[in-house]
């Protein structure tokens, strides 16, 4: 797993659970659609993140 991010738009921190899945402090799950972006599932809305680095990346 890799430390939390930032997300700019909702201004909390999302922590990881898997490669492509995460969740935040609200509990909203999200997935990863690029190394500063993500789609929160709940609503469908992509938010700007800080650096969410793919695994792969390492």
């Amino acid at each position: 797993m890799s430390s939390p991010f930032f997300d700019f738009e909702d201004g909390d921190f999302v922590h990881s659970i898997s490669d492509r899945m995460a969740i935040d402090s609200d509990g909203h799950h999200m997935m990863r659609m690029g190394d500063n972006m993500a789609m929160d599932m709940d609503s469908g809305e992509i938010h700007i993140i800080s650096s969410w680095a793919n695994s792969d990346d390492d």
